[in-house]
């Protein structure tokens, strides 16, 4: 081994331009196939990151009308759920985690010389849990108390609360909406969110349900919001609260029209599966890529085998078996593979470190090269190189030693 560490110094010493080849032809293939996976990881984490916006498996209920006979009702009747409908749910849903009653209005919002239409949504406390609206640092969300005693305190999306206030702290700041005071208790931390109804929360106010109630008197909730313990049993719980629901307000427990709901968690199940596939297919390309280097690589060592050949025979003549002709070429080829190979990943993580400055992580995410790809990166390197080199190597240690010396 150490005679063929020291032939492999002799080498690259000698033949610079050949190492300069193999070692760029490995670099480029690495650096192209590490940087596919680690922009395709980070685009999968901030596509994932956008969807969560809306809330971790949330799912929005709307009540509409029945779209068939039931128990001897006609199809076509409305169902309208109220907070009774919420506690029932709430009391009955088996794996249920939060449910929050949502009552929706519009309303024109005053403060100082500014006027805007706004709209307005009615919630309990859990909402907040339910659709991520964390509060910025020295304000809070609704609470219970506020609820109870229908106090007049909103919640305030973060967009608006910059376009009503400027870069003045909204939190304890008065404002009229419809005609009435309300204090600002809380402005929503910034969020990325790709998915939505009603507008997007960031444009949003969000006042106590009962607040709602008293000042509109609407009855009957505008939607139902709520989420499982675990993301993976939404489906049971949806329809579970169907079952719930057609008991009560007598409606078929098949009639998904009844009360329509969005599984926001199918949205998630659909990313992964599309990302799944993008990733194997820019790992594809990068693969394709790292094969032409390979190619580049056993080109190289065919030439280097031709130049050698005299020598070879030299060496076959003194004693030296095939085998160790064959691992010698091989050794080379591998340590100088592997030697570009690392430097492709070194290159690829000081790309992922440097391109957060670009700012362009709202659009494309932050590229990621996760433990697993650099992983499937080497394999993949480590399987081109040996092929790459085997058969030049093959090639030098079935040499007929008498011809080759006269080459």
């Amino acid at each position: 081994m150490l005679s063929i560490i020291r032939q492999l110094i002799r080498d690259t010493k000698s033949q610079k331009l050949r190492t300069f080849l193999t070692l760029f032809g490995m670099i480029w293939g690495t650096t192209a196939v590490s940087l596919l996976l680690a922009f395709g990881e980070g685009f999968h984490q901030q596509l994932a990151k956008e969807s969560a916006g809306i809330g971790n498996g949330v799912v929005i209920g709307w009540p509409s009308r029945t779209s068939m006979p039931y128990d001897g009702l006609n199809k076509g009747r409305y169902i309208l759920v109220d907070d009774e409908d919420i506690g029932l749910i709430r009391k009955k849903a088996l794996g249920l985690s939060y449910i929050s009653s949502e009552y929706q209005t519009q309303y024109k919002l005053h403060y100082k010389t500014k006027i805007l239409a706004v709209g307005v949504t009615g919630i309990e406390p859990e909402y907040g849990e339910i659709r991520n609206l964390i509060p910025q640092e020295g304000g809070r969300f609704i609470n219970h108390l506020d609820l109870q005693m229908k106090r007049r305190v909103l919640f305030m999306g973060d967009e608006l609360a910059e376009q009503v206030f400027g870069n003045v702290s909204p939190v304890g700041q008065t404002i009229n909406l419809h005609g009435s005071p309300f204090l600002v208790v809380g402005v929503m931390k910034k969020k990325q969110q790709n998915s939505n109804y009603n507008g997007s929360d960031k444009g949003k106010v969000f006042i106590p349900a009962t607040t709602l109630k008293m000042m509109t008197g609407q009855k009957f909730v505008s939607n139902l919001v709520f989420a499982a313990d675990n993301v993976r049993d939404t489906g049971a719980l949806i329809k579970d609260v169907r079952h719930i629901m057609a008991a009560r307000h007598r409606f078929s427990p098949d009639d998904e029209e009844a009360i329509g709901f969005w599984d926001t968690s199918e949205n998630a199940k659909f990313i992964n599966t599309l990302m799944l596939a993008f990733r194997i297919f820019l790992g594809g390309i990068g693969c394709l890529t790292m094969v032409v280097g390979g190619i580049g690589i056993s080109n190289i060592m065919s030439v280097v085998v031709e130049e050698r050949t005299r020598e070879i025979g030299i060496k076959l003549a003194l004693g030296a078996k095939p085998g160790s002709i064959m691992v010698q070429f091989l050794f080379e080829t591998l340590a100088l593979s592997i030697a570009g190979g690392i430097i492709g990943i070194i290159i690829t993580f000081l790309i992922c470190m440097t391109f957060p400055a670009l700012n362009l992580s709202d659009t494309v995410g932050d590229p990621r090269l996760s433990p697993i790809s650099a992983a499937a990166t080497a394999a993949v390197l480590g399987l081109i190189s040996f092929i790459s080199g085997y058969f030049p190597a093959r090639t030098a240690a079935n040499l007929d030693p008498v011809i080759a010396m006269k080459m």
